[in-house]
């Protein structure tokens, strides 16, 4: 099933990581699998189940894949697909843009 996307290639992108927890979610996922407490530390002040809205989300749009462990309490693990991997030139351009902001702000 085709999914119906925006005419334009920048709202398509924004439709996917416009949420600003889901842009860190990748940033941390760049460096590889994390379980979901990992990612829950790292991005800091989100929410149990707004960390869980946002990585259901994601791997319903392809970018990151869970994988569940049959051990109690259960291991759950998130890892990105290739799609979610070739953000990474995005992130690599913002925060590139951001350091430069910072500078010319302060």
């Amino acid at each position: 099933m085709k999914k119906n996307l925006p005419a334009c290639p920048v709202e398509t992108t924004l439709m996917l990581i416009s949420d600003r927890w889901k842009v860190l979610i990748i940033r941390d996922l760049l460096d590889g699998t994390k379980r979901f407490g990992t990612l829950r530390k790292s991005i800091g002040t989100i929410s149990q189940k707004v960390l869980t809205a946002n990585l259901r989300s994601m791997e319903d749009s392809g970018l990151l894949t869970r994988k569940v462990y049959p051990e109690v309490p259960p291991r759950v693990e998130y890892t990105l697909t290739e799609t979610g991997y070739s953000l990474k030139p995005v992130l690599d351009a913002m925060a590139a843009w951001g350091t430069e902001y910072k500078q010319k702000s302060s």
